[in-house]
């Protein structure tokens, strides 16, 4: 059969409704995973991401100070809602104010997850490893979400610790509107970041890392940012740039060097960046709004023109009719500005949506988050999308997990391949499958070489379609039953292909039936 586009397999999956069921077991836990059908040869790829934020307790930990065990329960329920969603990767954000929620050896315990900043959780456990261990059960990836200059925030709780930044290296840290900043001005502030990032790379099996919008911080008027000393030793070495230009080659050079380095330490890994939805107004034209590369000096356009991040992911947070703001000319724009062809996901603002109890008319309706992620779908240039943020799905705003569930989430995809990465790929699992009536038995053990597994396309091949399932690979061997709507014939070939952290595709086994 021709090879088909991406959004006509939307339509063959949504048309197609093949029955399945299956039991994946892995050393972890078991998870229990919904598979479907594909009638084509390539299975359909659509990078599916939501953000976890911890500042504030906005995502998770629900509030400060929870027991380990209640901490790991509601990371569970989150990733249960997530893969319910079918959703194929989670940012957490893991340093929201130069504090960890990992244990680290460079900076404090946050005390959004413990209630005090440097204090370990109780019983003590580390939150990464566990997140990574029960996303990847479940064929999610986990992005690692850095802040890299925020070091205080305006809901923070309590003093910070002695390992803090601010009481470690005061001379590199600046008190601007009610935010403490590490100066991005400051080698040193820079080093320290990198130094976090490397560990993280080094120490966990991270999927990516994350970055948002947070560069300089936001701009309050009449309270520039206190940073004309350390420019002015910059004019006194024989630097040129004004003001405004060396901030943003500050900036610039970070993205630069978080670049190579995730590249060095953990290839295959993805480099990502969520920046402000409007790099400048009028771009495109008759766009009104923040001035990105004036106020935050990111010049988030440059980034993206150079390849700089693996994947752009620009906060397009307005209604699809916004006059100022409109989704989809935003949308176009940015995918204009993708000259090196890396990944372009815009980020959509659910939790605009807000709980019932809010009044009928309080926030946007659930339609509105529906229909953008159509017109992402529609568009075969934005392979993707990330939701912000996670707690409007695990409360079900206004049904909206149901109706993403029901409508344009209902059948798994795999996230896009980037080959310009030249990722480690998985190898070839063991592969046995057996017929037993109507049904396959299968199991499957992954390589011990080669990349990760997070899941397994298996597909028939009937002669004239292929039809197929996605399952999560878990932490191990799995055990899958799936029943297609006819019996199989003898000879029939089955194609089961081990698929890797962002998308990476090993070769496939072929078994006769």
């Amino acid at each position: 059969m021709r090879s088909m586009d991406r959004r006509e397999a939307f339509k063959v999956l949504a048309a197609t409704p093949l029955t399945a069921s299956a039991l994946v077991s892995c050393a972890a836990r078991p998870v229990t995973a919904r598979s479907s059908a594909f009638t084509l040869r390539e299975p359909p790829r659509e990078f599916r991401a939501a953000w976890v934020a911890t500042v504030d307790n906005i995502d998770w930990p629900s509030k400060p100070g929870l027991p380990a065990e209640l901490q790991r329960a509601e990371v569970d329920s989150i990733l249960n809602t997530a893969q319910r969603l079918e959703l194929n990767a989670i940012f957490l954000q893991v340093r929201p104010t130069a504090d960890a929620l990992y244990r680290s050896s460079i900076e404090p315990w946050s005390a959004f997850l413990t209630g005090r900043q440097g204090e370990a959780p109780r019983p003590d456990y580390d939150p990464l490893a566990y997140w990574t261990e029960q996303a990847h059960a479940r064929g999610i990836d986990l992005h690692a979400w850095v802040n890299p200059f925020r070091a205080r925030h305006p809901k923070s709780i309590g003093p910070d610790h002695a390992s803090h930044v601010s009481r470690l290296f005061p001379q590199v840290v600046r008190n601007h509107n009610n935010y403490l900043w590490m100066d991005p001005g400051a080698s040193q502030a820079r080093e320290i970041t990198m130094r976090v990032i490397d560990d993280l790379l080094t120490r966990y099996p991270i999927d990516g890392v994350h970055m948002d919008d947070y560069f300089y911080p936001y701009p309050k008027a009449g309270e520039p940012f206190p940073d004309a000393a350390i420019y002015a030793t910059y004019q006194r070495n024989g630097g040129t740039l004004s003001l405004e230009d060396w901030r943003r080659e500050n900036i610039n050079r970070v993205i630069r060097e978080v670049n190579t380095l995730v590249q060095r330490r953990r290839p295959g890994a993805l480099f990502t960046i969520s920046p402000f939805g409007i790099w400048r107004p009028n771009h495109p034209e008759g766009i009104r709004g923040f001035d990105a590369y004036n106020g935050l000096y990111a010049d988030s356009r440059r980034w993206l023109r150079e390849g700089w991040c693996d994947a752009m992911i620009p906060q397009l947070y307005w209604p699809i009719d916004s006059p100022g703001q409109p989704f989809e000319p935003l949308m176009k724009w940015w995918i204009g500005e993708n000259r090196q062809n890396r990944h372009l996901w815009p980020g959509l603002y659910l939790t605009r949506i807000q709980p019932a109890s809010a009044g009928p008319d309080a926030g946007w309706k659930p339609d509105e988050i529906i229909e953008q992620v159509r017109l992402v779908q529609r568009n075969r240039e934005a392979t993707g999308f990330a939701l912000f943020s996670m707690v409007g799905m695990t409360q079900n705003r206004r049904s909206v997990t149901d109706l993403l569930a029901a409508g344009p989430l209902g059948t798994p995809a795999l996230t896009p391949e980037s080959p310009w990465l030249n990722a480690p790929v998985p190898a070839e699992p063991l592969v046995s499958i057996t017929r037993e009536g109507i049904d396959l038995r299968v199991e499957l053990t992954p390589a011990a070489t080669g990349a990760p597994t997070r899941r397994y396309v298996i597909q028939l091949d009937p002669g004239t379609a292929w039809r197929g399932w996605i399952l999560p690979a878990g932490n191990g061997p799995v055990r899958a039953t799936l029943t297609p709507l006819t019996r199989p014939e003898p000879g029939t070939p089955v194609h089961v292909t081990p698929i890797g952290p962002n998308g990476a595709t090993g070769r496939a086994v072929r078994v006769v039936l």
